[in-house]
């Protein structure tokens, strides 16, 4: 008789998947680090050296005779007879102005959904753009707004809902924020408790208590539709609770909660305790959602322009970086230490590539289970706003297109993009969520077609 599969049979399948380093080049993960990290050196080092050489000589002929002239010598050596080539970097970093800022605070929850904000700092993002960041991981939402607002933070990752709702007053004072960049696609599944394996129709799910990290949030407005979708209504046929992510296990384990939409390393760190399974991954309620963002006040923006100019670069400098699949090994074990996201690596691992337990006995593969694409859709703000409405967050007419225009700078992070070498994307996406399309020209009509609403 063939033995079933166990929690313990599953993770140990995973270390050995998950031996060696990213690219299989090299003996460890640290070993791949190393000689990744040397190569962007190497690349951002000739970046400068080509574009000092061509103001310096203009004209192709005057670059060839000079190149030819020094001969076997760097470049590099060449042009520091003339100038600082130390200082040329530096400033080439910062930009078009002098840093106003250089030493700053970044808050963070620790989960995946904050990749490229954590990553960039121990993989010297924001040294590269001249910035000295302490990454300061909170424990919860609303401390994260309060210290951003109170200038405790310079800026933060925050839930992309969050600086609307900050902008309009909802939860806080209305104070001016921004979004231009957001942190992560997807990435945020349903988790239930294992006593609850067999009740996979959320039409069972009648007196559940499930969690959510705060109430603007994606994962309060998907949690919502995938409910109401299946004739439950959130408000009356389950309770709804807001539970900081680090505390979400816990509280599962505890018996305190039925499930959960969360945060993926969230969800795996509860497989991987086997305290709970992986009812369905957020994509398949909305593939390419938007979850958290990079965000600042405007008044640090324009208080800092060319730092936050830098802090920006970085930012999206990481997320490029971590959305190429190679690279995903390495940005695991980098975020996995205790001042970060203290979890296994092999837990992020499975977040990150996409090749998971599910807590069933399954290993499924779904490389684009998150994904870090930064440029912040009007239409997400959009949309993000016709839940609002939905669900009573906010009374009376709605400025959708204004609010997220002011909020969401599609716009800036195309230019950043394009300045850094990047494509940036077509400025429309196609929004499709549980098989409904979503025009953001009609924001009224969809909140009216929906039957369970709090308008």
């Amino acid at each position: 008789m063939r033995r079933s599969m166990t929690s313990k049979d599953t993770f140990r399948r995973f270390s050995r998947l998950f031996s060696g380093c990213a690219c299989g080049r090299h003996r460890s993960a640290a070993e791949h680090e190393a000689a990744a990290r040397a190569s962007e050196e190497a690349r951002y080092g000739s970046l400068v050296e080509k574009t000092v050489l061509q103001a310096l000589f203009p004209q192709d002929a005057h670059r060839r005779a000079f190149l030819k002239a020094i001969g076997g010598t760097t470049v590099a050596a060449a042009l520091a007879q003339f100038l600082p080539m130390g200082m040329v970097t530096e400033a080439f970093a910062q930009g078009t102005g002098p840093i106003e800022k250089k030493d700053l605070k970044v808050g963070f929850i620790p989960i995946t959904c904050a990749t490229p904000i954590i990553m960039a700092h121990p993989l010297g993002f924001y040294t590269k753009q001249g910035l000295n960041v302490d990454v300061v991981k909170t424990a919860g939402w609303a401390v994260v707004r309060d210290k951003t607002i109170n200038k405790e933070y310079d800026a933060a990752h925050m839930l992309s809902p969050m600086p609307i709702a900050i902008s309009m007053g909802l939860g806080s004072n209305p104070i001016p924020f921004s979004v231009p960049a957001i942190e992560n696609i997807n990435g945020q599944c349903i988790t239930l408790a294992m006593k609850h394996k067999d009740k996979r129709d959320p039409k069972d799910w009648k007196g559940f208590k499930l969690a959510i990290p705060f109430d603007y949030s994606m994962h309060n407005y998907l949690l919502r539709y995938y409910l109401a979708e299946h004739g439950i209504d959130p408000d009356a046929d389950v309770q709804l609770r807001s539970v900081p992510p680090p505390e979400m296990v816990a509280n599962l384990r505890a018996e305190n909660i039925d499930g959960f939409l969360a945060p993926d390393n969230v969800c795996q760190r509860a497989v991987y305790d086997g305290v709970g399974f992986i009812h369905i991954l957020s994509k398949e309620i909305w593939d390419g959602h938007p979850c958290c963002s990079f965000s600042a006040s405007k008044e640090f923006v324009t208080t800092n322009p060319n730092t936050y100019a830098a802090l920006l670069r970085a930012i999206i400098d990481a997320s490029a970086y971590a959305q190429k699949p190679e690279n995903r090994k390495q940005i695991a074990e980098a975020i996995a230490p205790a001042n970060y996201l203290n979890a296994p690596p092999v837990v992020l691992e499975q977040v990150l590539t996409g090749t998971y337990a599910d807590g069933l006995g399954n290993i499924k593969k779904d490389p684009n289970r998150v994904t870090f694409e930064p440029f912040p859709y009007d239409s997400f703000a959009i949309w993000i706003l016709t839940q609002m409405k939905r669900w009573g967050q906010v009374k009376g007419d709605v400025d959708y297109a204004g609010i997220a225009k002011q909020v969401f700078l599609a716009t800036e992070c195309a230019a950043v993009m394009k300045d850094m070498g990047l494509t940036p994307p077509a400025p429309t996406k196609t929004i499709v969520v549980m098989g409904k399309p979503f025009d953001p020209a009609k924001p009224d009509a969809y909140v009216e077609s929906f039957a369970i609403k709090r308008t």
